[in-house]
Parts: C-alpha cells; sequence; structure tokens
C-alpha cells in the first residue's frame, strides 16, 4: 500500500484518507490502485465495524489528475484506461468507487472542498455521505469530451433522479453541497464533516456488527440488478472516446482556453 491513501483503525472505526493533499488528493494510478488496495483490506479485516473515507487537507479529490489528461490529447494512453480485472467486473477506476460498497460494513464519507470528475465518483461509493455546504460536486467528464466511467450510472441511480442525473452527466455542472443534499447526491450537510462522520462511525460500532452487516447486504440487494452491464456500457463508452479526435480537441481547447472545434 502506498503513502496515497492512509488507514488507522481505533476502536471497530476505519479512518481512510486520500493523501495527497498537495495536488487537492488527485488521482494517479498510485492512488487508483491505493484505493483499491485499501478497500480490498478493509474488506478482510473483522475488527473493522464502520468506514469514514475523506481527504486529507481542503479536499476530498479534485479529480484525475492534468498529467493523465494531457496524455489523452496525445497517443500515450495506455496509463489511462485500465482493463477489469478478471476476477472483477468493474476495471480499476471503477473499483476504487465501487469497493466501499463491497465491504460489508458501513462507509461513510466526509466530503470537503472538491469532489470532481473521478473524484465525484468516489465520493458516491460510501453509504452515507456527509458533505460541507461549500464543497463543490460535478461529474464533470463531459469538460474533457468524455462519459462518466468510474461508477456512476450505478451508483447514482438509487438516489438521484434521471433527468437530474442527464442535466449534470450532460453539463458538467458545479453544485454546492447544499444543492447535493437536495439533488440526492448527498446525505445531509455539516461544517465539520469528517468531525461527524467520526461520531457516527463510533455509533455504529457500538451496535450488534452482525445486524448491521446482514442489514447493509440485504439493503444493497435491493439495487443490485443489472450492476454488472451498467459498468460494462461505461467501459465500452470511454474506450470508445479516449484518444478519439473529438476527445482530444477538447482537452487541447482546454488547456488553449480557446473554445473547442468539433467535427
Amino acid at each position: 500500500m502506498t503513502t496515497r491513501v492512509t488507514l488507522k483503525v481505533e476502536n471497530g472505526v476505519a479512518d481512510v484518507r486520500l493523501n495527497r493533499p498537495e495536488k487537492l488528493n488527485a488521482l494517479d494510478n498510485a492512488m487508483f490502485h491505493s484505493l483499491v488496495d485499501t478497500g480490498e483490506l478493509l474488506k478482510s479485516r473483522t475488527d473493522v465495524r464502520a468506514v469514514v473515507l475523506s481527504g486529507e487537507g481542503t479536499s476530498f479529490c479534485s479529480g484525475l489528475d492534468l498529467a493523465s489528461f494531457q496524455k489523452m490529447s496525445s497517443s500515450d494512453t495506455d496509463d489511462v484506461v485500465e482493463e477489469n480485472h478478471e476476477q472483477r467486473m468493474t476495471h480499476l477506476g471503477q473499483q476504487a468507487a465501487w469497493v466501499w460498497q463491497e465491504i460489508d460494513v458501513p462507509v461513510i464519507g466526509a466530503i470537503a472542498g472538491h469532489a470532481l470528475g473521478g473524484g465525484f465518483q468516489i465520493a458516491m461509493g460510501p453509504d452515507i455521505r456527509l458533505v460541507h455546504p461549500q464543497t463543490k460536486l460535478s461529474v464533470l467528464e463531459i469538460r474533457w469530451g468524455l462519459t462518466a466511467d468510474m461508477g456512476a450510472t450505478v451508483l447514482l441511480p438509487p438516489n438521484v433522479r434521471m433527468d437530474v442525473m442527464k442535466e449534470l452527466f450532460f453539463t458538467g455542472k458545479i453544485v454546492t453541497g447544499v444543492e447535493a443534499v437536495s439533488l440526492g447526491l448527498a446525505t445531509r450537510v455539516s461544517d465539520n464533516p469528517h468531525f461527524e462522520a467520526m461520531q457516527m462511525a463510533h455509533e455504529i460500532a457500538q451496535k450488534n456488527p452482525e445486524a448491521i452487516r446482514r442489514m447493509k447486504k440485504m439493503l444493497n440487494a435491493i439495487e443490485s440488478r443489472d450492476v454488472v452491464s451498467r459498468f460494462q456500457s461505461e467501459r465500452e463508452n470511454i474506450n470508445a472516446l479516449i484518444g478519439s479526435p473529438n476527445q482530444k480537441e477538447a482537452i487541447n481547447a482546454y488547456f488553449e482556453k480557446r473554445a473547442p472545434k468539433f467535427s
């Protein structure tokens, strides 16, 4: 496990933090792997009864780092997209968001600062999401000429209306934490999301762990139908777009601060 993600377990509560604060916890391959590795480790730990997922510093996660987007505007895309593992229905990026659903105890997200693009989709992974009222959240992929590919089509539908999803996906609109709650993207606002998330986690950790695990499994089963095909659709669409002429134009236009010219 790299230092991209830190893990501390105390009194049955796992405190997990994205740990790249100097880059607003931007995502790179090391971060993706560390998130997945941490989630997989927590799946195997019987001493953990609740998890809090947050970002070190001022932001939860600002999304994919700019170096990765610049690779997309060239022919060097090998490190940007990774095939799904033979034992998983998800690719690496999807699993970084989905693994929190696979952990058999409740995961509480503490979301502050930014949750953009891939960071937004990871923020949707926890079972409960506490968000600072001034947090900026956005799917954002359309800015780069892409479709959402890290589980948004699986994680959002239980809580978000289809027309709201379409507006967010089509426009890349940035919403505040207050708006996120009203749209179903977050559970409630908090002036101190991490503090309140830890309080909630310690409260849950005092409950019957067998009952909590069974309850999460039972509730997740309500929305589990057709998950595999939705992940597959995300992979097919993102792979068709990355490196395509229009997608490169979207990136080049953004960095050159001009209007894109799509074919």
